[in-house]
């Protein structure tokens, strides 16, 4: 027999035990799981230097460059930039070539227990493409360039100076109960008067917008896109409208402004998931001022991690600082703001993969999720110290999370799953309720995984969830609410999706409840592809009944929308 085909026997072999393997821990992985670690990067079209590997398989150029696309709108959001690992696991040579191309492929073709999609047999990828991308990940990583103080100011645009901005609102719109939708595969927003449930304007932002915040002020709202793009826009003018832009990196999710007294609305920070940094804005202009890297070692292991992503960041009110969650490290910033040339920074051991989170009713512990790691963690904001971390279910998705009093256990703050179909309930009261705090004392049963966002409101009796990245129909198109007073009984479920009335076959997912600043109604976005209609649903939270359907062509994949008082003010 000759080496070829003994090698090639060896190989088959390999890729044998590799798919037995995996057919005997399929069961175990969630549809949700593989929705969530799947996200694309901006940095698919990004300039990167290509180191040559000569042990690596042999690919042109142009195969190359696709494949480093394909990585970057499908792998890059678990595995990371640099393929070092985030959470997923690492995808560098030292490991890859060990592993070898017939391996490899077998993992890619049919997923693995670890959360990595079956790309090949969901058809998501062809068998040449599967071939393509295990020869890639055996090449050198291909480095994305870093981005300096000069960079960003290149991007930097005032197109409204703050002299030339009006000195009182000009318009008659109610500002405190306007809506910030996110547009994402347009890459605008669409500000909705939460009164007349008509829009407003409909503004040109970078893509995806990941969240709005709202300035200590009221006045000037903040986005930004996953294209780490954040635009400023006046709520003052006769039309709402972007004064002011910057770039503060290549990939971002986070943007928040200074809210301690004497220093509302000086300073906007925004953090990137590449290069690992945040960046310190001036709070008129966008003027970069000061950018501080995240790169460093993760708690517990004492490892560094050359792309730790700056997940969540929350201005305080109890001291001029900003808090800063770091993804990979697992640790929370405590960011001194009160003197740029000198700042000063406390870090907190919290858990790897901190993801988002919200305040607690009392709006002084930031109640964090470190996803994978499958924990909260609360952070005493006005101490500066962790307060507590707490084991929930698998991956925690809370958005913000949502505030109520139980009957027994008082204050709790609650978060839904991406892994499992469970609610958490976590005690936040260490004062009249110590007993409580810091401890999952109760599990919500919901439809299934794939939970994004909870919501509840001070002046409701009731607790929404959504499940937009579950894989049945029936639940991602549907909310469920459950009766504060009474959770024993269950949810309620509201076919959101089929209110809607849209017309077309779209996947019509049903995303994001967000109360108006009254707290009686709650909106949901009906969320579908790019050519197909979405909508945005109205709910009376009192009567549980259908209130309005907002439909428009330029309302495109609408998702996440804010309500710009409940934003201002922490109210959830």
């Amino acid at each position: 027999m000759t080496t070829r085909k003994l090698v090639s026997l060896a190989a088959l072999a390999m890729s044998t035990l590799a798919l037995t393997a995996v057919a005997q821990e399929k069961k175990d992985v969630s549809k949700p799981e593989m929705n969530y670690q799947a996200g694309s990067s901006p940095l698919a079209d990004v300039p990167m230097y290509q180191s040559t590997n000569p042990k690596a398989p042999k690919m042109t150029q142009a195969e190359f460059d696709r494949a480093r696309q394909i990585y970057f709108e499908r792998c890059a959001g678990c595995h990371g930039v640099l393929r070092k690992g985030a959470t997923g696991k690492p995808l560098t040579p030292d490991i890859t070539l060990a592993k070898g191309t017939d391996y490899l492929k077998v993992f890619i073709a049919y997923g693995s227990p670890a959360g990595m999609p079956n790309w090949q047999t969901s058809g998501e990828m062809d068998e040449a493409t599967v071939d393509l991308m295990a020869r890639y990940v055996q090449q050198d990583a291909p480095t994305p360039p870093e981005w300096s103080l000069a960079d960003a100011k290149k991007t930097w645009k005032v197109t409204v100076a703050p002299k030339d901005r009006p000195t009182k609102k000009m318009n008659k719109y109610n500002i405190e109960n306007i809506f910030s939708t996110t547009l994402r595969d347009a890459g605008e927003v669409a500000l909705i008067d939460g009164d007349t449930k008509e829009i407003i304007s409909i503004i040109k932002t970078g893509y995806a917008v990941h969240i709005s915040r709202v300035s200590a002020s009221g006045r000037y709202l903040f986005v930004i896109g996953r294209d780490a793009k954040i635009n400023m826009i006046d709520l003052w003018m006769e039309k709402p409208d972007s004064v002011a832009e910057v770039r503060i990196g290549l990939e971002a999710r986070s943007v928040e402004t200074s809210k301690f007294k004497g220093y509302q609305d000086k300073l906007a920070i925004a953090g990137a998931y590449w290069p690992p940094q945040f960046t310190i804005m001036d709070g008129d202009t966008l003027e970069p001022k000061k950018i501080v890297s995240t790169r460093g070692m993760v708690v517990g292991t004492q490892e560094y991690h050359p792309e730790p992503r700056v997940a969540s960041i929350l201005a305080s009110h109890y001291k001029p600082e900003f808090i800063v969650n770091v993804k990979e490290t697992g640790k929370t910033l405590m960011v001194d703001y009160s003197n740029l040339n000198a700042i000063k920074m406390t870090e907190i051991e919290s858990a790897p993969f901190l993801h988002d989170g919200g305040l607690d009713s009392s709006k002084r512990y930031f109640m964090v999720a470190a996803n994978n790691s499958n924990k909260i963690a609360a952070i005493d904001t006005k101490d500066g110290k962790l307060a507590g971390l707490t084991e929930v279910g698998k991956i925690p998705h809370p958005g913000r999370g949502a505030n109520f009093t139980h009957p027994k256990f008082g204050p709790v703050w609650s978060t839904g799953h991406l892994g499992d179909e469970t609610i958490s309930l976590i005690g936040t009261d260490p004062v009249k309720h110590k007993q409580y705090a810091w401890k999952e004392v109760a599990k919500l049963k919901g439809p299934g995984g794939g939970a994004l966002f909870v919501k509840s409101h001070p002046k409701s009796k009731n607790l929404w969830s959504d499940a937009p990245l579950n894989p049945d129909p029936a639940v991602s198109q549907s909310i469920v609410v459950y009766d504060i007073t009474n959770l024993d009984k269950g949810y309620k479920t509201l076919p959101i999706a089929e209110w809607a009335g849209l017309k077309d076959d779209g996947a019509k997912r049903v995303v994001q409840p967000e109360y108006n600043k009254a707290g009686d109604e709650v909106w949901f976005a009906v969320w579908s592809a790019k050519n197909k209609e979405s909508a945005i649903v109205v709910v009376d939270d009192k009567t549980l009944k259908l209130k309005k359907v907002i439909k428009d062509p330029r309302l495109i994949t609408p998702t996440g929308h804010f309500n710009l008082y409940n934003t201002q003010h922490d109210v959830y």
